[in-house]
């Protein structure tokens, strides 16, 4: 594989991706959107050999299919919000081309899903999931896990606080979009809870962030883990609030207004909930990662508990989406998978922790 084509290029995250491939990697990289005047303005500022600029409208096959043509993978950077899976995907197939979102969106996995054996059949490896969360919290349980001989109890949350003045971008009404889906279940004495069921547990986020208050989240990549490791007996993702009035106040006014309305109260709500984020909550301005993970090691038990941390949640979503790219010529296989199951755990966190990421470990 030697080039990427980035359908987002100029949205916010896209960029960053861009610029980490450029930098980190030989890939050469394709801006792609439906503004062409855009993708060429972005493409120059990266001043690159390496990098070029297309027009590639995501709902429209007729100018997908062209910009695919120079590409080895498409990397969909555009929120699920603007676009229709249906078509991106299927015209990646078509062109024969290897796939990656960084999406969170139940339908567009539920798509993905109905062309799995085609993809297979195909030869093509189409990766779902990557970035954050979802993307990080089962590598980081497989990175706890690799530090073991069997892994018993492993337990990942986030701290989410991007106050300081942060752009709203349509990754908001994404994740508005995943509200309206949401389930809270977690693995406990070996079987899940009920999808409508949820927990809560305290976490500490280490001297600066804290002990911190967490609500049960579920993501599809949580679900294969028991497999992977029949001796797991509990696990599930758990987030932090953000700040007391964003939580108490605005959060359960956007359920309730995704209920009544749920296409027309997508951006208002989420410039509701975006505008408490960023003006409400104090510093520390920080996005973490944590797993508490317990086992067995040279016949003893074990606990590791592992921290990832940026200041930009942004970032926090480039950057390992890049760190699997260095390693996706080694790892690549037929079929479609989630990010956090395919990545080679310890590799992808050495890499992030090389490109800005607080990486920290801690056996007792």
């Amino acid at each position: 594989m030697s080039t990427i084509l980035i359908i987002g290029g100029y949205g916010y995250t896209g960029k960053l991706l861009a610029k980490h491939l450029l930098a980190q990697t030989d890939y050469d990289v394709i801006i792609a959107g439906r503004n062409a005047e855009r993708a060429q303005t972005f493409a120059d500022e990266l001043n690159s050999p390496r990098a070029k600029a297309t027009r590639a409208d995501a709902a429209d096959p007729a100018s997908l299919r062209p910009a695919l043509q120079n590409a080895d993978l498409c990397l969909v950077a555009a929120p699920v919000t603007s676009l229709n899976p249906e078509t991106v995907i299927r015209t990646c197939i078509e062109a024969e081309v290897d796939y990656l979102d960084i999406q969170y969106s139940f339908t567009k996995l539920n798509i993905l899903n109905s062309h799995a054996g085609e993809i297979k059949q195909k030869n093509l490896c189409f990766v779902t999931e990557a970035g954050y969360h979802p993307g990080l919290p089962s590598a980081l349980i497989r990175y706890a896990a690799s530090k073991m001989d069997c892994i018993e109890s492993a337990k990942t949350a986030g701290y989410l606080n991007m106050g300081g003045g942060l752009p709203y971008t349509e990754a908001v009404d994404e994740l508005m979009e995943g509200f309206k889906d949401y389930q809270a279940q977690v693995f406990k004495n070996g079987a899940w809870t009920k999808s409508s069921s949820w927990d809560m547990q305290k976490f500490d986020f280490g001297p600066e962030l804290g002990t911190r208050t967490c609500y049960s989240m579920f993501f599809e990549e949580l679900r294969g883990l028991p497999e992977m490791y029949p001796t797991l007996k509990e696990t599930g993702f758990y987030i932090s609030g953000s700040n007391w009035f964003t939580d108490a106040i605005i959060t359960p006014i956007a359920f309730i207004g995704l209920k009544v309305a749920p296409r027309r109260s997508i951006r208002p709500l989420g410039r509701l909930l975006w505008w408490g984020m960023m003006n409400l909550s104090r510093p520390p301005y920080r996005v973490a990662l944590k797993v508490q993970a317990k086992g067995q090691l040279n016949g003893r038990q074990v606990e590791i508990q592992a921290r990832c941390e940026h200041e930009d949640g942004y970032e926090l979503t480039a950057i390992p989406v890049v760190a699997f790219l260095m390693q996706y010529n080694k790892v690549r296989r037929p079929g479609l998978h989630l990010m956090g199951h395919l990545a080679e755990p310890v590799q992808l966190f050495k890499d992030m922790e090389r490109m800005g990421v607080q990486m920290m470990t801690i056996f007792e």
